[in-house]
């Protein structure tokens, strides 16, 4: 593209949220817009394989390849923070799973403040949104461009993992996402004829073809540039060119909780004595942007299985793994078709809690870290995740460099509840695995394993073997506060002609995977601007 061109909008970011602005604001055919992805195209066929997703962990094609600053609350590691660095985003590298958390998660928003951001009001994005396998309901919608699905195919350690569920008290769920979150079932995922369902292949790919939309990939934006107090240009290096591109009316930042706040603070917005301290002049003095950081962290507990018929066995296998391929070639079904949790549990550890506080998920396999081999014996994991932390952590840059990684320091676990909740999770876990539904299935607990009994034991099993659910939000708040960094309509408070549509926005996190919820925003923000634009 020609230096200082000019666009009618610029959008920063084709993860989940830019790809859905991208096909929205170019729907009428008014308005040009420029999508700028600092990664490449999702061509990379394990991106389109649903299962493909472990082998991107650890891929610096398609993955920013972050990692948390050590903390002595979870045992002074750095914790990977992989975020997708591809079209699509996050949503190219995720475990493809749809869950849009509990209605309060989003009456909370609207009682914090922010107008507009019910389950009332935010229900009719998901229902545009999606293509729902099952059909329309009050809760569901068809035609939209997401895919959303049953598992390919049901699994005896599923049945027994929710069959036990039920022996222990808890109600069967056959859909999180309708009139409640809680209970144990099979969990949807964004699947379409056995293919990873992402942001660019569902809005993106069908609208390539527009005249009014401009994709530019491997563009890494570097600084916002004003006039005054307005947001003007985009500032970006590709192929080692620098290059400026205008907007005549919004630039808008859908990097994601960890890339938007750097971006903002980089060009000027953000904690001034921070920024000048790296010698950028302030534009805006917002002491919040990179603030409010929450994820969801999790400990998984790994269990020896008595059957093979895990992935385990599929990949140790390879006369299984020719099969298991072929059955996907010729049928779209099987291992890989699966996501990173086949079915979960939504629970209250807390008896006074208004909605679930813990989420557990079986996996279908046992590995030590995330993106290394599978165990070699017949395993399955159940990966226990708080739901609603109370820790807060922040993202900051570290210097003027737009290609240094900020510093991202969750504080996972500084406040002592979290770890309460987390490890009452895993005793109960543990519980559900000696029921008589799941207990043929058990052979031993490889995790944290039989030395590990007292909840001392655990809470350091917690501590130091514990990990991120990749779900992290909250770092450009939106809220009614002069504190905020956006308000209610997403606008970045200080400047004009800027907004923020990503999971950075939450002001708190939603009771589950973070994907789904990405998307509804893209899709209410998406209203919005064209609302102002009239």
């Amino acid at each position: 593209m020609a230096d200082e061109e000019r666009f009618d909008f610029i959008i920063v970011g084709a993860g989940s949220a830019g790809c859905v602005l991208a096909n929205r604001l170019t729907e009428n055919g008014r308005y040009s817009v420029l999508l700028l992805e600092a990664g490449g195209k999702d061509s990379s066929p394990w991106i389109h394989v649903p299962l493909g997703y472990g082998k991107h962990f650890t891929n610096p094609d398609v993955n920013w390849l972050y990692e948390s600053e050590p903390h002595p609350a979870t045992g002074n590691r750095a914790l990977p923070e992989p975020r997708g660095k591809v079209l699509g985003g996050s949503s190219s590298i995720n475990g493809l799973v749809y869950v849009r958390g509990d209605h309060t998660d989003y009456d909370l928003w609207r009682q914090l403040g922010n107008a507009g951001w019910g389950f009332d009001d935010v229900l009719p994005y998901f229902r545009k949104a999606e293509d729902q396998q099952r059909g329309a309901d009050s809760y569901h919608g068809v035609g939209g461009p997401l895919t959303v699905s049953d598992p390919t195919d049901r699994h005896p350690l599923c049945e027994a993992f929710i069959a036990a569920g039920e022996q222990c008290g808890y109600s069967r769920n056959d859909d999180f996402n309708g009139a409640q979150l809680e209970g144990f079932g099979y969990l949807q995922v964004n699947l379409k004829r056995g293919r990873r369902a992402s942001a660019a292949t569902a809005y993106l790919r069908p609208i390539r073809r527009r005249r009014n939309l401009q994709v530019t990939t491997h563009a890494h934006a570097t600084r916002i540039l004003f006039e005054g107090r307005r947001a003007t240009s985009v500032e970006f290096m590709r192929n080692g060119k620098s290059t400026t591109a205008n907007a005549s009316r919004e630039i808008i930042l859908a990097g994601g909780a960890i890339n938007s706040p750097q971006l903002l603070q980089l060009s000027g917005i953000g904690p001034a004595g921070h920024l000048r301290s790296h010698g950028i002049d302030s534009v805006a003095d917002s002491p919040d942007v990179g603030a409010n950081l929450q994820d969801h962290y999790n400990a998984r507990l790994v269990y020896k299985s008595t059957q093979p018929i895990t992935l385990n066995d599929v990949v140790g296998n390879p006369m299984r793994s020719v099969m298991t391929g072929l059955r996907y070639a010729f049928l779209r079904k099987g291992f890989l078709t699966i996501g990173a949790s086949s079915a979960a549990g939504f629970f209250r550890m807390d008896p006074a809690a208004v909605a679930p506080d813990i989420q557990a998920g079986i996996a279908l396999f046992s590995t030590d870290k995330a993106g290394t081999g599978l165990h070699p014996f017949s395993g399955f994991s159940i990966i226990v995740r708080l739901l609603r932390p109370e820790s807060r952590g922040e993202v900051m840059i570290k210097n003027a460099d737009p290609f240094d990684a900020p510093a991202i320091r969750p504080d996972y676990l500084s406040a002592p509840r979290d770890e309460d909740l987390l490890v009452g999770g895993l005793l109960a876990m543990r519980e559900l695995s000696e029921m008589p539904a799941l207990k043929p299935f058990v052979a031993a607990e490889y995790l944290p394993g039989p030395e590990c009994r007292t909840e001392a034991e655990m809470r350091d099993f917690v501590r130091h073997r514990g990990g991120t659910s990749y779900h992290p939000v909250g770092t450009c708040r939106m809220g009614t506060d002069q504190t905020a960094v956006v308000d209610a309509r997403l606008r970045v408070r200080g400047v004009e002609g800027l907004r923020v549509v990503d999971a950075s926005i939450m002001p708190r996190i939603v009771s589950g995977n973070t994907n789904a919820p990405t998307i509804m925003i893209g899709e209410k923000a998406s209203d919005m601007i064209l609302e102002d634009a009239r």
